[in-house]
């Protein structure tokens, strides 16, 4: 009998990433505030140039992302030549670690870090370093503590998501400097858009002059492109090179293009979707502490609430259920004993509302 083939060392103990779930039986619509999706949808000029796209979905997409690379690095003060685009942020983040990972180095991350990070880490046979975050936040000194001779990227997600959390333009700073000079700095910015708070900022100015700094965006959140999957990077120069290698030629679609470029010159939808998150985060994070729940304060687009224990948690999931709403369990990052809820739209928070004070009241 000959020997089955065999996934190289690591691949199985990947535990696959569950997205948010989006359908309840016997609920034809259900409300899902379960993936930080943009609950306003895209803008109108994204979906007219997605439609305007079918014309030419027979033809392979631009290699590069010209018209796309152009309008991003305009809109956002870049250089074109520095950016990476991929199939969503996630990929990204999987190119990175496939060209500077290799067996027995290791990544760094804070304990509630996006999972992306940690399963391609672990593809390239990897480890993948948690930083405690007993706060609930990514903190320099413990991620300092973390790096070793091995470490060649670290990553921090600013805002992080599932906890919403943030880091000052400070802290990231002193996180740079503190870091020896081979080792790339990955900072997510998926929420960039929706960051009120004043000691934060973009790592893009801080990133023009290292070599070593890489600042990803995504067009899933604040554009409402979730299901075209674009994303890109900003990098140094030669970083952006070395991907450019292994990256795949037709990585993103042309509908993707066009939608994306269009939509970052949507400054109304922009607008539309922060005022709503400003205006409704607010209120969702008062109401549901009222009813005796604690919810942390949160950058992004979402809350996260904290029970008093697993069975709480799951029973509050299960009765948002019955009331046709979908929120994020987010056991997978080690946070059994909460959830995660996307702001909506003024009718799916006041859903929200009314169920978690039913159940609290029960």
């Amino acid at each position: 009998m000959t020997d089955l083939p065999t996934p190289k060392p690591g691949i199985l103990d990947i535990a696959p990433y569950v997205g948010g779930k989006s359908s309840i039986a016997g609920v034809a619509e259900p409300m899902k505030l379960s993936s930080n999706e943009n609950m306003l949808g895209a803008g109108e000029k994204a979906r007219a140039a997605y439609e305007a796209a079918v014309r030419n979905i027979h033809i392979y997409p631009d290699g590069r992302a010209t018209k796309l690379r152009t309008a991003a690095a305009e809109h956002h003060g870049l250089e074109p030549e520095r950016l990476i685009f991929g199939n969503g942020s996630d990929e990204v983040f999987a190119l990175l670690n496939q060209t500077y990972l290799t067996a027995g180095d290791n990544i760094v991350c804070g304990q509630y870090g996006f999972l992306a990070y940690r399963i391609s880490a672990k593809a390239c046979e990897a480890e993948v370093k948690l930083a405690p975050e007993p706060g609930y936040k990514a903190e320099v000194d413990a991620l300092l503590e973390q790096v070793d001779e091995r470490t060649k990227i670290v990553y921090v997600s600013n805002p992080s998501n599932p906890t919403g959390s943030y880091n000052s333009a400070e802290e990231i700073r002193r996180l740079h400097a503190a870091l020896p000079a081979h080792i790339i700095l990955v900072i997510d910015e998926a929420y960039a858009e929706y960051v009120t708070e004043p000691d934060w900022e973009s790592a893009f100015g801080l990133a023009r002059d290292a070599d070593n700094i890489v600042v990803t965006r995504t067009f899933s959140k604040i554009h409402g492109l979730g299901g075209l999957r674009i994303g890109f990077g900003y990098a140094p120069l030669k970083v952006a090179e070395a991907i450019d290698r292994i990256r795949l030629p037709f990585n993103v679609s042309v509908p993707g293009l066009e939608a994306a470029t269009a939509a970052l010159s949507d400054e109304a939808h922009q607008k539309a979707s922060r005022d709503l998150v400003s205006t409704w985060k607010p209120r969702l994070t008062q109401a549901i502490r009222g009813f005796g729940f604690d919810v942390l304060s949160s950058a992004g687009n979402f809350v996260l609430v904290i029970f008093k224990d697993v069975e709480e948690a799951t029973a509050a999931s299960d009765y948002l259920n019955l009331k046709g709403i979908i929120v994020r369990p987010v056991g997978g990052y080690g946070l059994p004993q909460a959830l995660r809820i996307t702001i909506g739209t003024e009718d799916q928070n006041r859903a929200v509302i009314d169920a978690l004070s039913e159940f609290a009241a029960q």
